[in-house]
C-alpha cells in the first residue's frame, strides 16, 4: 500500500496550471516539522493536485497556509540537457484539507474597525440570550 499523510504549511503560493487538455495541476512545496528532533528541522516535500482540488488550492491557498495532505508517493525520471538521467520524488495529493486560520495578507495589517469589532455591548443594548 502506498498512502502518505502529512501535515504541514504552504512555503510559497501554489503554482496551477493546465495541461493541453485543460486539467488543472497545482504544484507546491510542504514544510513539515520532524516530531522528534531535538532541533527545529523540517523537511521540504514537493505536492502535485490534480483536477478540481488543484483550482481549489489555487484559490483558497497562499504561502503559510497550514494544510493536511492525503496522497501516494509517485517517483518519476527524466532526461535531463546533458543527457543524464534525473529523478523525483514527489507526493500526488488525492486529497487536502485546510487546517488553521488563513494567513494574514497584505504584511498582517488589520483595519482599525475590524480590531474592535464585537468587542464591547453597548450599556443600553440587552444580549438576547
Amino acid at each position: 500500500m502506498n498512502k502518505v499523510i502529512l501535515a504541514g504549511r504552504l512555503t510559497k503560493d501554489p503554482e496551477v496550471r493546465y495541461t493541453q487538455t485543460g486539467v488543472a495541476v497545482a504544484s507546491f512545496t510542504l514544510a513539515v516539522n520532524r516530531r522528534f528532533s531535538k532541533e527545529k528541522v523540517a523537511d521540504f516535500i514537493p505536492i502535485v493536485v490534480w483536477d478540481k482540488i488543484a483550482e481549489v488550492v489555487g484559490n483558497n491557498l497562499v504561502k503559510g497556509s497550514q494544510v493536511l495532505i492525503e496522497g501516494r508517493i509517485q517517483i518519476r525520471s527524466y532526461d535531463a540537457q546533458d543527457g543524464s538521467k534525473r529523478y523525483v520524488t514527489e507526493v500526488i495529493a488525492n486529497d487536502v484539507e485546510f487546517m488553521g486560520s488563513k494567513p494574514k495578507l497584505d504584511g498582517g495589517a488589520v483595519p482599525e474597525s475590524a480590531k474592535s469589532f464585537g468587542q464591547e455591548v453597548p450599556p443600553d443594548e440587552e444580549i438576547p440570550f
